[in-house]
């Protein structure tokens, strides 16, 4: 196994990991579309849900608890161990130049900026900015020059006092200068770069940046200067709460609310906070959503008991038959069912209170501004074959992947097409086509051409050839020696003489098959046929639907032309013909149903060479917020086992999931996230750099843990991030991405699902999507009655 070198200052913070935490998949349908409109939502980009209002409805004052994860390790966003509480608390707090809009496009803020352009190219790109000349920091201080030159002088790599995750564009910085006036900030670079709206934000006083102590550790747990709406009045890790006020100095639209509190909320504990009162605004799992949802429901049911919860699965035979024992002439057992009935009644009303307080929330819904990916690790192993990884690529059925996790929640599930952009933004194009849509026949043609057969799963002990005559009468040999053991085995049984494997209820299949030190793995393809008598089967495995036959696009290698003629930027098409008939392996029939002539080749064992299976390692984490991440693990598993693919599935706890499996290269296949940018050439390049062996033998990985790359695709990363046009940069981040499906190191799957609970009073907060909280703009509505108190939190 490599090791993982990360370079300080070349990995992007803001590319962090972000595992799959959507919950259980059973949500009903939240305010869903019906089915008339199903294809029209289907083409529609999922908009923001944040229940918005003008600010002439919200009410002035007012406080708002906000559930993050845990308190912020740091306050310093460009910090290794800055996380998404870093990020919503600094929102609120310091300038963002160029906030993102719900449809994911930077824009330039007003409130920070008059106009920000490229004025000159040659001979070299130069960038001037116009500050608001009403701006300035919670101490009074114009925000100016002086600000970005030490912001760029901590984050441009050249003094290594300076702890910095990121450093991307200000390395290409070469100086900046005051402009004509106090206002102006003239900034020269080096180098093009074409993301320099990602810069300077957030921007941070140079209280904080000006000198590696301050920037190091004054700025983890306060700041010396804010300039936002709100400013910082308290961090107590003690009580996990950061408190925010109304920023007297700001001088844009005023907060509506009095405070802003920050609460660290573990999220298995919101369901509890919310009934509790303690948290206004909490993304949630799609089980909290589901009571939310029921709680609503149960508002309309005048009066009636839940019908779901403590109590509801009791038949009314059962009722009947508890109220007669309660009431029998048994003493005894009538204190027991007594005893029992007061519990359910006590758990009922419990839970009956909680749905109650439930009814004053609302869910919010929209899609995450991130995306969740299968990664095959293609370093070592049978996946080091790109043929392999195509293969594995080809055998899943992204639809019913995305429709597993989409569709129950009432959201568009559609596959997303692009690493480098989600639907709805400019750069988005499905790029899929480079790799090919899901045909099972495809997949075994190119696992047969990279030397996985059935006959090579096959151990050869003494020199025949797998699948020779002499092999079929070992086999024979064996079946029957098979038999006779078992024989015996049932006339020990019977004489009370079975050993202690056989006292264990254990075959000597079942044993093999049984993990030997790891209770979270189990082999998906390593059982016996569906449906044979006798088999242990970890999972009954139904294979996904065959798709329809259709062309495959496979991009030539670079500067090569395709069969057809065509360039790489449209690659030659290859059709898959004559695809295979037959039912799903293991289907069960009526008694005296004739059996097929010929068995699918899904049911005809898994693949090897020399005799060893085709096993790819399959790490999933175990804790209780990732059951959706497991399921979708499941469904690929028994997708891959249709080819003749087996996984050994792991699950390993979520804390080590990460750094013990995927950075570290400890995986075959694994699922994790990543989330959006509007700045793909600078975010993404890590992500997808092709890895580089480094001085001390280890493999240099920066962010790409699949270990997949190729210098075709750095180029066009390299090209576009230094193209000032942005279309034509536009133009090699679509030829990059269909690179990167055609490596098939990295098959993204769906966009995730956002939801969040709100108070049912609140406005402007919510799902936001692409789009960045209005932070000002938060708070209670007005009722809706004239001269009745406004409707607020102490």
């Amino acid at each position: 196994m490599s090791h993982v070198g990360v370079p300080r200052g070349t990995s992007r913070k803001r590319r962090s990991l972000a595992l799959l935490t959507t919950g259980v998949l059973t949500l009903p349908v939240l305010a869903g579309c019906s089915s008339a409109h199903e294809e029209a939502v289907r083409a529609v980009v999922v908009p923001q849900d944040v229940a918005p209002a003008a600010r002439a409805q919200v009410a002035d004052g007012g406080t708002v608890n906000w559930a993050i994860d845990a308190m912020p390790a740091t306050l310093n966003a460009f910090q290794a161990d800055a996380d998404s509480a870093t990020t919503r608390i600094t929102g609120a707090l310091l300038p963002t130049l160029f906030p993102l809009d719900a449809k994911g496009r930077p824009q330039l803020n007003p409130d920070y900026l008059e106009s920000a352009k490229v004025v000159d190219t040659e001979p070299r790109q130069v960038v001037l900015y116009r500050l608001n000349q009403q701006a300035v920091w919670s101490d009074g201080r114009e925000i100016g020059a002086p600000d970005f030159v030490a912001q760029w002088r901590a984050l441009s790599g050249k003094d290594s006092a300076f702890w910095t995750a990121r450093n991307a564009g200000y390395e290409r910085i070469e100086k900046i200068e005051r402009g004509a006036d106090d206002l102006e900030v003239k900034v020269t670079f080096a180098k093009p770069y074409a993301d320099w709206r990602s810069l300077f934000s957030p921007l941070y006083p140079k209280q904080v940046t000006g000198s590696p102590d301050a920037f190091n550790d004054g700025a983890r747990s306060t700041l010396k200067a804010t300039a936002g709406p709100f400013r910082l009045r308290t961090v107590d890790k003690e009580a996990g709460s950061v408190t925010l006020d109304r920023n007297p100095r700001w001088w844009g639209s005023p907060a509506k609310l009095d405070s802003l509190v920050f609460r660290a909320v573990k999220p298995q504990d919101r369901t509890e906070a919310l009934v509790e009162g303690k948290i206004d605004v909490a993304d949630i799992d799609a089980a909290a959503a589901h009571r939310i949802v029921q709680a609503a429901r149960d508002n309309g049911s005048n009066g009636a008991p839940p019908a779901h919860g403590p109590g509801s699965e009791v038949t009314p035979a059962q009722a009947l038959r508890s109220w007669a024992l309660a009431h029998g002439s048994d003493e005894k057992a009538a204190e027991e069912a007594q005893e029992a009935r007061a519990e359910k009644a006590g758990a009922a009303n419990a839970y009956a209170a909680e749905q109650s307080e439930l009814r004053g929330y609302a869910v919010r819904k929209s899609l995450e501004p991130a995306y969740t990916q299968l990664a095959l690790n293609g370093e070592t192993g049978p996946l080091a074959d790109d043929r392999v990884r195509r293969a594995v690529a080809r055998a899943l059925n992204r639809q019913e992947l995305a429709d597993a996790v989409l569709r129950p929640l009432g959201l568009p599930a559609e596959p997303l097409g692009s690493h480098l952009a989600l639907a709805g933004q400019p750069a988005y194009k499905n790029g899929s086509d480079a790799l090919g849509s899901q045909d099972t026949k495809e997949a075994q043609a190119l696992l047969a051409d990279a030397g996985w057969t059935r006959e090579g799963a096959i151990e050869k002990t003494d020199g025949t050839k797998a699948g020779s005559e002499g092999e079929k009468q070992k086999d024979a040999g064996r079946t029957e020696e098979k038999a006779e053991k078992k024989k015996e085995s049932e006339e020990q049984d019977e004489e009370g003489g079975a050993d202690s494997a056989k006292d264990d209820g254990k075959t000597d299949d079942a044993a093999r098959r049984e993990p030997s030190k790891d209770d979270g793995l189990y082999i998906v393809g390593d059982d016996d046929k569906p449906g044979e008598a006798g088999g242990a089967a970890t999972h009954v495995l139904a294979p996904a639907p065959a798709a329809a036959a259709q062309s495959a696009a496979l991009l030539r290698q670079a500067g090569r032309l395709g069969e057809t003629g065509t360039s790489e930027d449209a690659p030659a098409r290859i059709t898959a013909q004559d695809r295979q008939p037959g039912g799903a392996a293991g289907a069960y029939a009526p008694a005296g149903t004739a059996a097929p002539a010929k068995a699918p080749d899904s049911a005809r064992g898994p693949l090897g060479k020399d005799g060893k299976p085709l096993t790819l390692r399959f790490v999933l984490p175990s804790g209780p917020g990732s059951e959706s991440l497991r399921t979708v693990g499941d469904k690929i598993a028994a997708m891959l086992d249709t080819i003749g693919i087996r996984t050994e599935i792991t699950k390993v706890s979520d804390d080590s999931y990460f750094t013990d499996h995927v950075a570290s290269g400890d995986y075959d296949l694994a699922l994790y996230s990543w989330p959006a940018t509007a700045y793909p050439a600078t975010d993404a390049r890590p992500i997808f750099a092709k890895p580089v062996p480094a001085t001390d033998g280890s493999l240099l990985v920066e962010q790409n843990y699949t270990r997949v790359g190729t210098d075709h695709i750095d180029q066009l990363f390299d090209e576009a991030v230094s193209e000032l046009d942005e279309g034509t940069a536009r133009k090699l981040m679509k030829q990059a991405d269909a690179r990167i499906w055609a490596a098939a190191g990295s098959i993204p799957l769906y966009q995730r699902p956002q939801l969040v609970a709100t108070d049912k009073k609140l406005v402007n907060v919510g799902a936001f999507g692409f789009g960045v909280p209005h932070y000002q703009d938060i708070g209670f509505k007005k009722p809706q009655s004239a001269g009745a108190p406004a409707n607020r939190k102490k």
